[in-house]
């Protein structure tokens, strides 16, 4: 696919613990976004650490690293047209309850850190988390048939 993105997607420890993992996962395959990396991860202080390191100085730091280490979270990277700014859009406000219906957030969650999911927010920021989570070789091009009725012929 021409002119295309990549970008991070992981499933928190509540999208495991509440079997949310299938009907998250659907919502990226409905809107045409290509899972071209999965995998369960298992979060540690450094990753956390180096993922968090914006909320580092807030009081509640600790506690979502030790929400985040609860279970593995499941690490994807999605492919696709303006792949950011749609998986933002699918994913819904970091609150669930300002989120707009429809939303993943919105329609899964209430609250902040159970918010479910985390989604790279710039162009600089899925480049960084993929390099984070994701070697390179973990990393698929593929074809899938289905590209050429979602974004048109010629793909």
């Amino acid at each position: 696919m021409p002119d295309t993105q990549k970008t991070l997607v992981l499933l928190k420890p509540d999208a495991l613990q509440r079997d949310l993992l299938g009907d998250i996962v659907s919502r990226f395959e409905r809107k045409g976004l290509k899972i071209v990396a999965m995998k369960f991860i298992r979060l540690n202080d450094e990753m956390l650490d180096e993922h968090y390191a914006h909320l580092s100085d807030k009081s509640f730091f600790a506690s979502l690293k030790q929400f985040m280490m609860q279970t593995p979270v499941v690490g994807m990277i999605l492919e696709g047209y303006d792949a950011i700014a749609e998986v933002r859009k699918i994913v819904g406000s970091t609150n669930p309850r300002e989120a707009d219906a429809g939303t993943i957030r919105a329609d899964f969650s209430m609250n902040v850190p159970s918010n479910l999911i985390h989604a790279s927010d710039s162009d600089e920021a899925a480049v960084g988390e993929i390099k984070r989570f994701f070697d390179e070789d973990e990393m698929f091009q593929y074809e899938k048939i289905t590209d050429r009725f979602i974004f048109g012929e010629g793909v």
